[in-house]
């Protein structure tokens, strides 16, 4: 009998957890559930896809360009993020750095109505940067990356 209360009490804990996992709300206009970039002529979107010699640290979600930009979750604006040095990609060169939830990540290819302050759930973030304009053919994107560089994917 104790093993088999032992054994739904993990189990319930267990559930309770992934119940309790965080998840991004909507993070773009035209995308209710988050679809991710698969592959274009650029590569791939999911985190870990190779880029030549180096690998990609975040996670794409599709996005159309000009489109609004939503808080996932209520987050406090922890300032602005240069995601290139190169001036030819100065176009998309935008982004935010984001807390809430417990969680700390970047949203690049975004050009934020602000810098600072708190947006609560489903409020505008800002703006999709014209990735077509730098990236022809590209599935345009938000790149969402966690700040220690960790896969972001189980909060999707």
């Amino acid at each position: 009998m104790k093993t088999a209360v032992l054994l739904f009490t993990v189990v319930l804990i267990a559930v309770l957890s992934e119940c309790e996992m965080v998840k991004f709300g909507q993070l773009c206009s035209g995308n209710s559930s988050n679809r991710r970039r698969t592959g274009d002529r650029w590569g791939q979107g999911q985190y870990g896809a190779r880029r030549g010699d180096r690998v990609h640290q975040g996670l794409d979600i599709v996005c159309n360009d000009g489109a609004t930009v939503y808080a996932p979750f209520d987050v406090k604006l922890n300032g602005k993020v240069i995601v290139y040095t190169d001036p030819k990609k100065a176009a998309i060169n935008d982004g935010i750095n984001l807390s809430g939830e417990g969680l700390c990540f970047k949203l690049f290819y975004v050009k934020p109505d602000k810098y600072s302050g708190v947006v609560k759930k489903g409020q505008r973030i800002g703006t999709l940067l014209t990735m077509q304009s730098v990236y022809p053919g590209i599935t345009s994107h938000v790149h969402v990356q966690m700040c220690d560089k960790s896969n972001p994917t189980e909060f999707f």
